[in-house]
């Protein structure tokens, strides 16, 4: 969800790098390449100390692949994903079985214009949810990367959501209002929607009805707050936040909010009551905490983080508790792994890595039986 529902694997991926020089870079892609020819599967899908993954599989093969979420019949995933052999520059939305796509692509259900972010089923498995920038602009937006030497996203104006048929033709246009308006999930009840918009002139959690209608405003503090998924009664909201607390913090903000822009290298897991109330912060581990989403029994969270490792390039995903207790680590790439998903049914995770990729900076789907 940039997903972060605004996060994009590919700014991910160029994060990690973001401190290195040229040539250390260089180095570190042809020892990834060297080693791959040794540690080929399973040790590269699935590293021994994933205890609660089992028949870890690869969905995809190149490019960078992202934000897979499962149908609510738990037999298909949406995702976006940049691919210069797809045709796809910037993130378009595909579908695919949990086992896999069959040909040299998934069908494409985004319109192929613009940029695209954020997918999800719609209740019935018939239609997604998206946004997209087309109406905008049908190139891909130029999207800054650093912002007075500091790592940035981009927050552009164009997004709105919409539905679209498993054909990819636009059924509906969601949103109207002026500025950002993404990162849209479902209810598992199939009754809500949650996004982040700017209406406000912040980045503020807001659901409406299905139908685009009934919208209500969920949290007002200053900061990005992202990346929202229901929990598994519909009752709840768990989301990823930055809180700027000092006076040079919130000006610094305000002013890259300015510029659609934002700095995502400090947020924590939030949770709320779905109108906004009871809001507690679950983590304080400092870092880019995101991709935050609810464990079945709706009483833990998994999320990724790069808090563990000094320089902070690494990420992985972890879960904690809803009282943030319990801190556990579930994946062990030692480059990149987000995005976590569990299916319907709560028996598989879908999650995108790093791993396994040739030495290449791909970021790629996997799936996996989960583990208690």
């Amino acid at each position: 969800m940039k997903a972060i529902k605004l996060l994009s694997p590919l700014f991910l991926v160029l994060f990690i790098f973001a401190c290195g020089s040229e040539s250390a870079t260089e180095k570190t892609d042809q020892k990834a390449k060297e080693d791959s020819k040794i540690n080929k599967a399973p040790e590269t899908v699935h590293f021994k100390e994933e205890i609660h993954l089992k028949n870890v599989k690869q969905l995809t093969f190149g490019g960078d692949n992202a934000e897979a979420y499962f149908s609510f019949d738990n037999r298909h995933l949406v995702f976006q994903a940049s691919n210069s052999k797809w045709g796809a520059e910037c993130d378009q939305i595909y579908y695919m079985p949990i086992d896999g796509y069959e040909g040299d692509k998934p069908p494409l259900l985004s319109t192929g214009k613009g940029r695209t972010t954020c997918s999800y089923f719609m209740p019935g498995d018939k239609e997604i949810i998206y946004a997209s920038t087309h109406l905008g602009d049908e190139k891909c937006p130029v999207a800054p990367r650093s912002e007075n030497g500091k790592y940035v996203w981009a927050i552009f104006e164009d997004f709105d959501i919409f539905t679209a048929d498993l054909e990819g033709n636009i059924t509906k246009q969601l949103t109207k209002d002026p500025g950002y308006d993404a990162e849209a999930t479902l209810s598992p009840d199939g009754k809500s929607i949650v996004f982040t918009s700017t209406r406000s002139g912040d980045l503020e959690l807001y659901t409406m009805d299905i139908d685009g209608s009934n919208v209500k405003q969920v949290t007002t503090g200053l900061g990005y707050d992202g990346g929202a998924f229901f929990s598994p009664d519909s009752k709840q909201l768990v989301f990823r936040a930055s809180r700027p607390k000092t006076a040079e913090a919130q000006k610094t903000y305000k002013d890259l909010l300015k510029k659609g822009l934002v700095q995502p290298s400090d947020m924590e897991i939030y949770v709320c009551n779905v109108d906004g109330s009871d809001l507690k912060q679950i983590t304080d581990l400092g870092g880019a905490n995101w991709a935050p989403f609810f464990h079945p029994s709706g009483e833990k969270i998994v999320f990724a983080t790069n808090h563990h490792v000094k320089g902070g390039r690494q990420f992985n995903i972890f879960s904690i508790n809803v009282d943030g207790t319990g801190l556990t680590q579930i994946t062990f790439d030692k480059g990149f792994d987000a995005f976590p998903m569990f299916s319907p049914d709560g028996k598989k995770l879908a999650f995108s890595s790093n791993r396994n990729n040739g030495g290449t900076r791909d970021t790629n789907v996997f799936i996996a039986d989960w583990v208690e």
